[in-house]
């Protein structure tokens, strides 16, 4: 009960955010007979299934001090390679989603590897990296959508278990798994260390670059897993899939209260994050407004929450 009221005292804004937005949607003439539909909430929460996977991985690398900007090419990589795997080269399935996953997690690792081991900044790292997966895409499968219409491929992405959507499955079991493994391990208590002062951590015998290099492979890994979760729904990989995720990805991660100068930040404010710009991408679409002017609300969103987060951190250095 204790938790509960801690979170939400900490999430109190965002919280009554989510609300207002929820509560406008309901009464605004053009959504109030569409918008707490059981169809439409399911497809908000399978469409914002992808970007908590995401959400989760930056939040821990944002928390680290740093961004990764690849996490949307990484999406279109992978789907490309494990459609490609399955239609062009008769794999099983599975053997698909494996070698999507795991393409995720090697570009993870080539990340994290440069973090840790020299001073490039992970804006220019992951910078690259996005170009260097985006052209893997394109090149692999020479700009075109690779179609794969198989049952047990569509499953992940839209399928559903007992009438839940599995994507949902999916990123409940992320989220468990993220919760636990930042607030209830060793390395996650390095994770804030390690971006609250990385000197500090050093000396205090923490070896930050194994940090870094878990960190950054494991928002691959979960880029990868989106990815393939995205290209199972779209039945096809595709070169376009992941334009954009990661805007949303860090988004979702500001908005819920994550400092972008590292070192503090929780997945329960992500979660709500997440929510709020599922939300909004959804009840912009539903109300009609012109794709061209979502990108306008949405980066008016971002500034404000960033705003927000340095007038947080000015409060706290007085």
């Amino acid at each position: 009960m204790k938790g509960i009221k801690k979170y939400l005292k900490d999430n109190l804004g965002i919280i009554l955010a989510l609300v207002a937005m929820i509560l406008f949607l309901y009464v605004y003439p053009k959504t109030h007979n569409t918008f707490l539909t059981t169809n439409n909430i399911f497809n908000v929460l399978r469409q914002s299934a992808t970007n908590l996977m995401l959400a989760c991985g930056m939040t821990m690398v944002i928390i680290l001090g740093g961004i990764d900007l690849s996490v949307g090419s990484i999406i279109a990589m992978s789907g490309v390679l494990g459609a490609a795997a399955v239609v062009w080269h008769g794999l099983p399935e599975i053997v698909g989603i494996l070698i999507a996953i795991l393409s995720g997690l090697l570009f993870g690792l080539l990340n994290g590897t440069i973090i840790a081991r020299t001073k490039i900044p992970p804006f220019i790292v992951t910078l690259a990296s996005m170009n260097i997966a985006k052209g893997i895409a394109y090149v692999y499968s020479g700009g075109k959508p690779i179609r794969c219409m198989t049952d047990a491929w569509k499953f992940l992405g839209a399928g559903n278990v007992a009438g839940i959507p599995t994507p949902v499955i999916t990123m409940f079991i992320v989220f468990v798994v993220a919760v636990l493994f930042l607030n209830r391990s060793r390395i996650g208590r390095h994770i804030y260390a390690v971006g609250g002062n990385d000197t500090a951590a050093k000396f205090s015998a923490i070896n930050t670059a194994k940090v870094k290099l878990i960190v950054y492979s494991f928002s691959g890994l979960m880029a990868g897993l989106a990815g393939i979760t995205i290209a199972s729904r779209l039945y096809s990989g595709t070169c376009t899939s992941g334009d954009g995720a990661e805007m949303d990805a860090i988004a979702a991660v500001v908005v819920g209260g994550t400092s972008m100068s590292g070192g503090s930040g929780k997945l329960g404010g992500t979660l709500i994050g997440v929510l709020i710009i599922g939300i909004l991408n959804n009840g912009l679409n539903l109300m009609g407004v012109n794709s061209d002017w979502q990108y306008i609300i949405k980066g008016a969103v971002i500034l404000s929450a960033v705003y927000m987060d340095f007038l947080r951190n000015r409060k706290k250095a007085s």
